[in-house]
């Protein structure tokens, strides 16, 4: 018998809900990318914490969401099949509103796949009563049998160790699936990409919302021992008017991009970066399978 214990968790819900935020809490780290905007997940993001004997593998899903274009098929179709053969799932949901017919739908999905779920109630500092969130509760226990049912506020750490120790109850003896210094399984350019996309979604407000995509063309160290990490990246958007709108007035939008991206890519690799960014246009490519596959986002 394994000394040793793992859980895979999906992290599922409907847009907004702050289901990346909640996974580089617990991580300790940035590894999704945060924005106010809805969907501002794309893949299926794995994150990996390993404490004392136990290894929880989290995957942090698109927002479920009903599809406009291809990409958001795809989206939808990765939900699916993350929450298939997972050990858990963590339903995030906000304190307060009625249920979504995504949410009904999530947990219909559950219930087929016999999955058990804890309910995690975020942005609890936006309730100023906390008695205000027992009818929710109520509400959400009554469709579907969590398992636990867990109130934090992310945004401040609160309730953070109190979902980590529900989580660690599910894990079952096992072998770790990786080594234990393993943050996430994502390539490093698609890391770089995605705090790239994240400048973009912070600063462009809803001028530019979804239609960019972030491709990295050169991802290599300098060979002369300065330990200069050289990243060139190309922002693809579908419109004329948008790619006026991502550069700024005499490139300063781009600069600001740019710099703050560098500033992540910095923390996270630990290392100097020399950060190139250009700006393409690709017209309605969410709506283009070969683009959508080269954007690594099928």
């Amino acid at each position: 018998m394994p000394e040793t214990k793992t859980s895979f968790i999906a992290i599922i819900g409907i847009p907004n809900v702050g289901k990346s935020t909640i996974l580089n809490k617990l991580l300790g780290a940035k590894i999704a990318i945060v924005s106010e905007k809805p969907q501002t997940t794309r893949t299926r993001i794995m994150g990996v914490l390993t404490e004392g004997d136990a290894q929880l593998v989290f995957t942090d899903t698109p927002g479920y969401h009903k599809p406009r274009n291809k990409l958001g098929e795809k989206m939808i179709d990765s939900i699916g099949e993350s929450i298939s053969g997972v050990d858990v799932a963590m339903f995030v949901v906000e304190p307060k509103g009625e249920i979504r017919k995504e949410e009904l739908e999530l947990m219909k999905r559950l219930e087929n796949e016999k999955i058990p779920a804890i309910l995690v109630i975020n942005k609890i500092d936006t309730v100023p009563e906390k008695e205000e969130l027992i009818p929710r509760i109520a509400e959400f226990n009554k469709r579907y049998n969590f398992i636990a049912t867990v109130p934090i506020s992310a945004r401040r750490n609160d309730g953070i160790d109190v979902l980590k120790a529900e989580l660690m109850k599910t894990a079952v003896p096992s072998p770790f699936f990786f080594p234990e210094d393993t943050l996430t399984d994502q390539p490093e350019r698609v890391i770089a990409s995605e705090f790239i996309r994240e400048k973009i979604l912070r600063n462009l407000d809803r001028e530019v919302p979804h239609g960019i995509a972030v491709g990295i063309e050169l991802f290599r160290e300098r060979d002369d021992g300065s330990g200069i990490l050289d990243i060139e990246a190309t922002i693809y958007c579908e419109k004329d008017s948008h790619k006026g709108i991502i550069i700024g007035k005499a490139g300063q939008m781009l600069k600001i991009i740019s710099s703050r991206a560098r500033a992540d890519m910095e923390k996270f690799f630990d290392c100097h970066i020399n950060l190139q960014c250009w700006v393409k246009v690709k017209k309605d490519w969410r709506n283009k399978e070969g683009l959508i596959h080269n954007f690594g986002l099928d």
